[in-house]
């Protein structure tokens, strides 16, 4: 079927649906089934900084409230990726808190400064700028919404790919006291303690402590440690002030994480070359011996949300963070006791951000939003490349000080034309400026002195860089709802998307093509090091309703995307000063194009089945996408080749979905809740370059829980996950050699040749084995 007449299908199925079915009243704001936490049109949701029932807001947006969560036993953000539609949020390679999100094909995997996140993460509307420590673990949660396509008009950051907000809840106006405990599999063993209370009228303050913790799936095997295991503490504390009705709301919270988890060593997927190391039986197993220095990630953040009514119609908001982080990570490439391919790193981040917004409602036909932000952040980035198999003692060290400071202003406004007819206008203009400084030095002696070496210099410095870029762009959004009645929601919206530019921190200067003999200028330097922004074009077009008296929610959109200047950042094997070495390569080699559809439903099957008050019901979602480059120029043999044909969008795959059948029934003083989750994807590719040995077939994973809550305060559920114990790939490490122009390994004696170190990198990482698990709650 072609492009045209599949938005022509599309289209007309959308209008046949919303006149087919039947309508019923619409729930309003302040009734308490609009705050039920089953993801349907009922939940209110904030994605367009407003309190909306979800089948009012012309956005694809998947919502999962805190009952829905503790039903499923989410642990962490990761967890939601299985349910939403073309959707991929996992642990980054060798990290445990590390992000690497993707939406419709738009992320980003790299962690290092330089490269800004195409998914952006939100805590409580504070912007996390970078990945690291973003894996937020769930708990003191009100719901986590998920935005598809671009945002910008209305919130703080631009982000060219989507949002996911997540938010905690505020504080009630009567002392309360929870406690929630779990035990399971690997010696899993959590607790978190939660309490609150009001201090004087309208003063409340609260506080939570969490301790997770889990034994390692796997070992290390030349350490003797656990290998993905889990060893975090996290704290958060909030004050309010106001609320309930009263013209001014502050909310001044912190919070705090201190993960100390081990290093997470990757699965080798072929023998050493040089020591001719078996493959390991258990993929979970690793034999890396970098330990130094010990794994150790702390984040906190305070954040100041202030709510001014100004009048009925007239509120401004204030929005005001800081937020810091520092890791220390041995990452061990080639996963084997020998210094063959072995990454020391240390990041460093902070940010100040603010954000001021000027919201109009006044109960007519106009709405609007007008805004300002400013973040200043900074990312620093230290690593060595050890290569000591190769060149004894021989060290290359990188370090990359990249600061981002932006400025936007931005609207979003709507207008009921008819009480049918509702036309959105937005509009964005930012202004980026990234700063870096970069140093790339070669060292002898067993590593850099950063890292403990002798740090005995090799040479000249192959990159002493410092450089400034700005980047600005204006971005709109427009979208046109049409309601037949409350209960429908047909709409149709273009948004465009935007990522600014920047320097690639692991680059080497002295590779920059010179145009005359000798060494490269330093604006040709520059310009080899630096990548331009990207942009997409966003269309979509949908359909939301609550149907058949509330029992059943359905929501479609079809949307295509025109991305271009698309930035592909990578790592590659070069030579630097006549030695075999690592090297970034980024450019904006690609332009790409994503169409696809998305289905949500959440349908009330039956009710009264075993007696009185009990329900059946199915949770669905499910994801097509079409990603392919139509442009991507790399070179080959000193000529600019488009090899488009021969690279894929990397972990994206084709199909995703969720199919959850939950039965609940009232029995003794409670409800006693059973369900089970099928969710599946199909076969993904983790780089640009499909690789047979790393990519990860298509797979299904099963999970099902029990849960009973009784009306006194406390519940106790029995969960299970991945309960086939399916072994999946999410991520990896390669340096072996391929064609240059189809990505095709190059084998030796059927085995991949390695092109970095003398043992051949190629590891992998994967998802979460079988786990069985309690969780009991109780709340005072």
């Amino acid at each position: 079927m072609s492009k045209a007449a599949l938005w022509q299908s599309t289209a007309a199925a959308l209008v046949l649906t919303a006149f087919a079915t039947p309508a019923y009243a619409q729930v309003a704001e302040g009734d308490p089934e609009a705050e039920d936490t089953v993801s349907g049109g009922r939940i209110v949701v904030t994605a367009r900084r407003r309190d909306e029932n979800l089948v009012d807001v012309p956005i694809a947006v998947t919502a999962f409230g805190a009952e829905e969560l503790a039903r499923r036993g989410s642990s962490d953000i990761t967890d939601i990726a299985q349910i939403t539609p073309n959707t991929t949020l996992e642990e980054s390679r060798g990290t445990n808190s590390t992000l690497s999100a993707f939406i419709r094909g738009i992320g980003q995997q790299d962690p290092v400064s330089g490269f800004e996140q195409g998914v952006g993460i939100y805590l409580d509307d504070v912007y996390l700028n970078r990945p690291q420590a973003a894996v937020l673990d769930i708990y003191d949660i009100e719901r986590i919404e998920v935005l598809r396509g671009p945002q910008g008009t209305l919130y703080g950051r631009n982000t060219i790919g989507g949002a996911v907000k997540y938010v905690t809840r505020e504080l009630p106006d009567e002392f309360t006291l929870s406690a929630r405990a779990t035990y399971g599999s690997f010696d899993r063993a959590e607790g978190v303690v939660s309490v609150s209370a009001p201090l004087a009228d309208p003063v409340r303050i609260g506080a939570s402590v969490a301790r997770l913790s889990r034994g390692g799936f796997g070992e290390n095997l030349t350490t003797g440690e656990d290998n993905y295991n889990k060893d975090i503490w996290a704290a958060r504390g909030t004050l309010e002030i106001g609320g309930g009705g009263e013209p001014v709301f502050v909310r001044i919270s912190g919070d705090y994480t201190h993960d100390r988890s081990n290093a997470r060593g990757g699965h080798r997927l072929i023998p050493g070359a040089l020591s001719g190391a078996p493959v390991l039986d258990n993929v979970f197993d690793t034999r890396g011996g970098l330990v130094d220095p010990v794994q150790d990630v702390e984040a906190w953040g305070i954040a100041a949300n202030i709510r001014f009514d100004l009048s009925d119609a007239l509120t401004l908001r204030s929005i005001s963070a800081y937020r810091a982080d520092e890791s220390a990570s041995p990452i061990d490439f080639d996963a084997l006791p020998a210094v063959d391919l072995d990454v020391p790193a240390f990041y460093s981040n902070e940010q100040l951000s603010q954000e001021v917004q000027l919201l109009w409602d006044d109960g007519g036909p106009f709405t609007g939003l007008m805004g300002a932000y400013y973040l200043d952040a900074r990312a620093d980035t230290q690593f060595d490349v050890r290569l000591f198999t190769t060149f004894a003692g021989f060290t290359a060290f990188t370090q990359a000080n990249v600061d981002t400071q932006t400025f936007a202003v931005f609207g979003d406004f709507s207008y009921d034309i008819t009480d049918q007819l509702s036309l959105s206008v937005g509009g964005r203009y930012t202004w980026d400026e990234r700063t870096a400084d970069i140093l790339r030095q070669n060292y002898l002696g067993g590593g850099s002195p950063v890292f403990g070496g002798a740090g005995i210099a090799f040479g000249a410095p192959s990159t002493n860089f410092e450089g400034s870029e700005e980047f600005n762009k204006f971005t709109p959004r427009v979208s046109l709802s049409f309601q037949p009645t409350p209960d429908h929601n047909i709409y149709a919206s273009f948004s465009q998307g935007f990522k600014g530019g920047g320097f690639d921190p692991r680059g080497v200067g002295v590779n920059a093509p010179a145009a005359t003999p000798g060494a490269p200028t330093d604006d040709e330097i520059a310009d080899f090091l630096s990548f331009a922004p990207e942009s997409v074009d966003s269309y979509e077009l949908g359909y939301k309703g609550d149907l058949l008296d509330g029992d059943l929610y359905i929501a479609v959109a079809a949307f295509y995307a025109d991305y271009t200047d698309v930035q592909i950042p990578g790592s590659v094997a070069c030579n630097v000063g006549g030695i075999q070495t690592f090297c970034g390569v980024v450019s904006n080699a690609g332009a790409a194009e994503f169409y696809g559809l998305e289905f949500e439903t959440n349908a009330v099957l039956a009710r009264d089945l075993l007696g009185s008050g009990d329900e059946l019901r199915f949770q669905g979602a499910l994801g097509w996408i079409n990603a392919e480059y139509t442009q991507f120029i790399t070179n080959i043999g000193g000529v600019p080749t488009d090899v488009s044909e021969f690279r894929e969008v990397q972990n994206t795959p084709e199909w995703s979905g969720a199919a959850t059948l939950g039965y609940a029934t009232p029995l003794a003083n409670g409800e006693l809740y059973l369900g089970s989750t099928l969710s599946f994807r199909s076969s993904t590719t983790q780089f640009e370059v499909p690789s047979p040995f790393l990519d990860q077939d298509g797979y299904a994973l099963l999970d099902a829980s029990i849960l009973y809550t009784d009306d006194s305060g406390w519940s106790l559920g029995l969960y299970g996950r991945n309960l086939t114990d399916q072994e999946y790939r999410t991520s990896g490490y390669t340096f072996i050699a391929v064609n240059p122009t189809t990505g095709e390994p190059i084998l030796t004696g059927g085995q991949p040749t390695g092109n970095l170190g003398r043992e051949g990198t190629l590891t992998a990482f994967y998802g979460n084995p079988r786990q069985v698990y309690v969780t009991a709650t109780i709340e005072f």
